[in-house]
């Protein structure tokens, strides 16, 4: 790509399913919408720090990609950007980005672990759906909303921290996350629809930031009744209770301790 480029435009190497290599200049600031899609033989790219903007299924279906890093001067993580990299390991998300979009990682098998930074606030539909090797996510305060089938189907992931800023948790989000066992759910959270928890049965323990009265004014489709039984449920205590019941509070290392 010769050096005056500004841009890679739109669906420019889309199926060079032989292309391996490819060297993008400092001089391009923005990759259009599908540029690399279905480029199965491309195994890594090295992307200026310059770069603003990376369009839609922009790296879809690369599915020999192992590492990437997103450029400090992107802001948005659109639809299906890395959807199908499946042999993608490793993933960098700048500070700035402040949304990842539906299907952005979706059939991303080999994501092991990924952190998504304090700036972001809102995780699409489907965007870590069917990632069967995702043990651990961290996900910040900033995020509002998680969306439907957003973690559906990720069978190792074994706990999640939901942060205190979420108010809705969307459909599907967590079904078939087999091996999931504990969940710590905040008191922020003011409804649990459709299927949330479905065929997550090894869910044994539900830590809840806050009192059984916090608790009963959730809206909570029927369908997670059996999954969100009173029996799993520990609810938030800094002292230990006088009162019979499940109690939970964190220790001085951050640590959740029962009482």
């Amino acid at each position: 790509i010769p050096n005056s480029s500004a841009d890679i435009s739109t669906g420019l190497f889309k199926n060079c399913s032989n292309l391996t290599n490819i060297t993008i200049p400092d001089s391009v600031i923005s990759i259009g919408s599908r540029a690399f899609e279905q480029c199965t033989s491309l195994a890594s790219i090295a992307i200026p720090s310059g770069i603003t903007s990376i369009g839609g299924s922009a790296f879809k279906n690369c599915s020999s990609l192992t590492e990437f890093t997103i450029p400090d001067n992107v802001v948005r993580i659109d639809d299906y950007v890395f959807c199908g990299c499946k042999n993608l390991i490793n993933i960098t998300i700048p500070e700035n980005i402040s949304s990842i979009s539906s299907f952005a990682f979706e059939d991303c098998y080999s994501l092991t672990s990924i952190t998504i930074p304090n700036s972001v606030t809102s995780i699409g539909n489907y965007t870590f759906n069917n990632c069967y090797n995702l043990t651990s996510i961290t996900i910040p305060n900033s995020v509002t909303i998680i969306g439907d089938f957003t973690f559906c189907n990720c069978t190792n992931l074994i706990s999640i921290t939901i942060p205190n800023s979420v108010t809705s948790i969307g459909n599907y989000a967590f079904n078939g996350c087999s091996n999931l066992t504990v969940i710590i759910i905040p008191n922020s959270v003011s409804n649990i629809v459709y299927y949330t928890f479905e065929n997550c049965n090894n869910l044994t323990k539900i830590y809840y930031k806050g009192f059984a009265s916090d608790w009963n004014k959730i809206t909570i489709d029927h369908d997670n009744n059996n999954l969100l039984s009173n029996e799993k449920k520990y609810y938030y205590s800094d002292t230990e209770p006088i009162e019979e019941g499940n109690y939970w509070h964190y220790d001085e290392n951050g640590n959740v301790v029962e009482w």
